[in-house]
């Protein structure tokens, strides 16, 4: 847990319209997804951007907001230019002025020196409830060699949602979700970096990941590009039964929908698969969960 600080006065960059998207869903949650095209290695400009962004299309109170992974820097190895404070100040900071729930990512560095690739969901007081290392590292970009891998589940109750944070190549490992689910993760939220070279990829795994576990899959992927990929955005909210609600196209854009968190227990109540599932097969992992909201 942190310490709440005081918001600054509020800030603005440029205008950028955003694509607003929404969809209605019974007596509910308020999703946002920011999906933008980071500016590289410069957290100021890219909070600004983000801030912008929220400005145009502010969250709902006690929503839930989420931005990409390495959220202000992209996806850079090169810790020495990035790890720093000022994106939890911003987030914290973000997160009181709306009175919502945001999951950010940034890079830190561990007792051993490499960095860790970290989520945190910080609440509407600005205290940081949970916090996810990214257990795999993306080693065919060479991710592995500058950061390790974590190893634990995160669980956070948003009020009324236990929310599992991912980070983008955990997509592609559904042991990790099977074992979040069988320690009742109800949703999913993942930032992402993912290449534009694999987007069919993206939006099938997405899915898939929501109908095994019966839960909602909240996913924010960059868009635009860096001195390295292009990125095809493809950010979207998808229902427990796979149905995608929300999708954010290849530009950039605000995506906010309003999910009904009962909906995953009424899913898994009518259709009970999880009661055939043999635990056996999945091994296991600790699972950290934070207190209720």
């Amino acid at each position: 847990m942190t310490r709440p600080i005081s918001p600054p006065p509020g800030r603005r960059g440029g205008p950028h319209p955003p694509n607003r998207q929404a969809i209605g869903y019974g007596v509910c949650m308020q999703i946002t997804i920011v999906q933008y095209d980071i500016i590289w290695e410069d957290k100021h400009a890219s909070q600004l951007q983000m801030n912008a962004m929220l400005d145009e299309s502010p969250p709902h109170e006690h929503g839930f907001v989420l931005v990409p992974e390495l959220c202000d820097v992209g996806f850079s190895l090169n810790l020495d230019a990035i790890v720093d404070d000022r994106t939890t100040d911003w987030a914290r900071e973000r997160a009181m002025r709306d009175r919502c729930w945001i999951q950010y990512g940034e890079a830190r560095r561990g007792p051993d020196g490499l960095g860790l690739n970290r989520a945190h969901v910080v609440d509407p007081d600005g205290v940081i409830r949970g916090t996810y290392d990214k257990i795999h590292p993306f080693s065919h970009g060479r991710e592995s060699e500058h950061y390790a891998g974590g190893n634990l589940l995160q669980l956070v109750d948003i009020g009324g949602l236990i929310v599992c944070p991912m980070i983008c190549y955990d997509l592609r490992f559904p042991e990790l979700w099977r074992l979040a689910r069988m320690a009742g993760a109800e949703a999913f939220a993942i930032g992402a970096s993912w290449p534009a070279a694999r987007a069919e990829h993206w939006r099938s795994l997405l899915v898939a990941r929501a109908i095994e576990n019966q839960a909602f899959v909240f996913a924010c992927n960059r868009c635009g590009s860096d001195p390295h990929l292009d990125y095809a955005g493809g950010s979207m909210i998808v229902s427990p039964t796979g149905e995608i609600l929300v999708d954010g196209g290849t530009g950039p854009g605000i995506l906010q929908a309003e999910i009904d968190p009962k909906q995953v227990g009424d899913w898994r109540n009518e259709f009970r698969c999880h009661d055939d599932l043999n635990g056996a097969f999945l091994g296991s992992i600790e699972v950290k969960k934070s207190d209720p909201a």
